[in-house]
């Protein structure tokens, strides 16, 4: 299994609103990267966001030693060659610590960049853009007259291919032609925050369209999760987030996913309708799996709730069906990694490199006089 957290702001109790949110500069990303490495997470999820996931990356790179980074990026807002480029430096510098998250996103968002293909062909451009891609880091000189991207006698200098490997690709994408992009290039097949059974569907559908061109995939989803020592109290903590969701912030996160061109947020927001009902748990779409979040925040908006029993049973049942990856996150970012961390990760299959450093709880310091020998000698 691999578990990642998340890395992105905004960030706080309740993000979502301006009292609820905490600066998220780099002093706090670097307690961030600095958390998950120390605790043991595959890795951490660089998201698109506010700030820059490649200049972000590499200046948090000094302070982590064994965690990945999986950086997302929209394919043709950088060319191919230079994509590559920037893939294998630092794949060079963090010692092979990379993967990348290939994200169409939607047309209300590219348009900001100036991209203003519409949704399928987006995807038909990422195909192209894909592929000059494996080439170049299979360490290929490439020249190519395409549809979307043109290049003459593109080669990296690093020796891609070789001593450097190509990082893995990740991709997300509910629509067909999201899925045929994924069958023929990626890695991992990374879905949003659906049920055990809708995961199952999806993965047996990606596999049927892998199989047309001879690749098997891995699975992931994307998930938040609330964990305390019991249900109840989990519940609890569910029911303080939903407190503070109000009209407010409803109405504006609708407006931000209004009229997308993305699957996969169109899923999302069938889950909640944009409606909060009285009753908290009338959004609980499986068990232990709320839609609340996605009432005000965009993308995946399902949570697991419960104990670590509770919490873990859930995992369990994704991995059932196919999923072996997840990109987990709570709020506040710091403060979640730690409780999940601490109280779900070490039970969890999850390869780690062993800690340097020795734990000490307080029996074996209150056992221990100031001289540092044994208190019974």
């Amino acid at each position: 299994m691999n578990v990642l957290w998340y890395m992105c702001a905004p960030d706080g109790a309740y993000p979502w609103k301006p009292e609820g949110s905490r600066t998220v500069d780099y002093g706090y990303y670097k307690q961030l990267a600095q958390a998950y490495d120390h605790l043991g997470y595959t890795g951490a999820l660089f998201a698109t966001g506010a700030h820059d996931v490649w200049p972000l990356a590499g200046a948090l790179l000094p302070y982590t030693d064994r965690m990945k980074f999986l950086l997302a990026f929209h394919p043709g807002l950088v060319a191919p060659t230079l994509l590559a480029k920037m893939a294998a430096t630092f794949q060079e510098f963090s010692n092979g610590r990379l993967m990348l998250n290939v994200v169409s996103g939607d047309a209300k968002m590219l348009g900001a960049y100036g991209m203003t293909l519409p949704h399928d062909e987006r995807y038909q451009m990422a195909d192209e853009y894909l592929a000059l891609w494996h080439r170049l880091m299979a360490g290929e000189s490439v020249s190519h007259q395409g549809k979307y991207f043109q290049t003459e006698g593109a080669k990296l200098a690093l020796p891609a291919g070789s001593t450097i490997a190509p990082p893995p690709l990740w991709f997300g994408g509910s629509s067909d032609s999201a899925i045929e992009v994924a069958a023929k290039h990626v890695d991992t097949y990374l879905s949003w925050g659906e049920t055990p059974e809708q995961m199952g569907a999806k993965v047996e559908q990606v596999k049927r369209r892998a199989a047309v061109h001879g690749r098997e995939l891995n699975y992931g989803i994307r998930l938040y999760v609330i964990v305390r020592q019991t249900d109840e109290k989990a519940w609890e903590a569910a029911a303080d987030l939903y407190a503070e969701m109000d009209d407010v912030a409803l109405a504006a996160n609708q407006r931000f996913v209004s009229n997308t061109d993305s699957v996969g947020q169109q899923r999302m927001s069938a889950m909640h309708g944009g409606i909060k009902p009285a009753n908290l748990r009338d959004l609980e779409i499986s068990p232990n799996l709320w839609a609340g979040i996605g009432l005000v925040r965009p993308g995946p908006g399902t949570a697991i709730v419960g104990s670590p029993d509770t919490v873990i049973r859930t995992l369990e049942a994704y991995q059932a069906v196919g999923v072996e990856t997840f990109i987990l996150s709570g709020m506040p970012l710091l403060e979640e990694a730690y409780r999940f961390g601490e109280m779900v990760l070490p039970r969890l299959p999850v390869e780690r490199a062993a800690l340097t450093a020795k734990q000490y709880t307080w029996s074996t310091l209150f056992d221990r006089d100031l001289s540092g020998k044994a208190a019974n000698g």
